[in-house]
């Protein structure tokens, strides 16, 4: 029997990160913490793993991660991908856990240390994983309804040109900064398209059809942040129906700021 080390850090992923790398197939996460769920989001998941890492965590956990849209579409792309499965844990385990087929991982985490405590019997880990495959195939799956960042990307370049996707990678970047800006992809979907001078009309449509939002929902923002001066509009004459709105950057310390400060500039407006 192999003995694993227990791990201490000050880094939530970088113990999560740790434990997955204990073993070689499937791996199950069990009751993580919002910080945790995060973290192995963000930074836990290795692109070369080959098995899946399978996801049992409380439904308001998931819910939390899904309202982060720089996080959610991280893991929409890694669901897409088969990296990730995501479940719904009806019944808590009372510790966070790491489970591969090489050891069981309790995460604790105390004010900013984090430990994982390692336990690598042999019988021990391969009684708790079949525990928790059992658990797992019984759990609903927790459907996230963003979508993926790379599907994003493509469609946004598709369908608004190089340099907004240029501008959208920019701002989503600041976005997943420590301590980055607190604004919805919404907002920033119409800041890119501001600082583009997009049409209102075209970016709601591709907003609804990339699965971001309903052009209502486009619509209602528009005129949130046009009250706030962050935005304004321009009339643009058709030769049918109502004119159509261009959008542009409603404040000088926008227009002037780099696509990667625009969206700290922005939450500073909207406070």
């Amino acid at each position: 029997m192999s003995h694993e080390s227990n791990v201490l850090d000050t880094d939530v992923g970088s113990v999560v990160a740790s434990a997955l790398r204990s073993g070689s197939g499937a791996a199950y996460v069990v009751d993580p913490t919002p910080s945790m769920l995060r973290a192995l989001i963000e930074t836990g998941v290795d692109a070369d793993r080959s098995a899946p890492v399978y996801v049992l965590a409380d439904r308001a956990v998931l819910k939390a991660m899904a309202k982060e849209f720089p996080v959610a579409t991280t893991a929409a792309e890694l669901v897409d991908s088969g990296a990730v499965d995501l479940r719904v844990s009806e019944a808590e385990s009372g510790n966070a856990l790491v489970v591969t087929d090489a050891s069981v991982v309790a995460v604790v985490a105390i004010g900013s240390r984090v430990a994982g405590l390692v336990t690598d019997d042999n019988a021990f880990v391969a009684e708790v994983n079949d525990a928790y495959r059992a658990r797992f195939e019984a759990a609903d799956p927790f459907t996230l309804r963003t979508p993926p960042l790379s599907a994003v990307r493509a469609s946004l370049e598709a369908e608004l040109g190089e340099g907004v996707r240029a501008d959208f990678d920019a701002v989503f970047e600041s976005l997943k900064a420590e301590g980055g800006p607190d604004l919805d992809e919404v907002v920033v979907s119409l800041l890119v398209a501001a600082r583009n001078d997009i049409l209102l009309y075209d970016v709601s449509k591709w907003g609804e059809d990339a699965g971001i939002a309903s052009k209502a929902t486009f619509s209602r923002t528009k005129t949130e942040l046009e009250a706030q001066g962050v935005i304004e509009t321009e009339k643009v004459p058709i030769d049918v129906g109502r004119p159509r709105l261009r959008l542009r950057l409603g404040d000088e310390r926008l227009r002037t700021a780099g696509p990667e400060r625009m969206g700290a500039v922005a939450a500073e407006l909207l406070e």
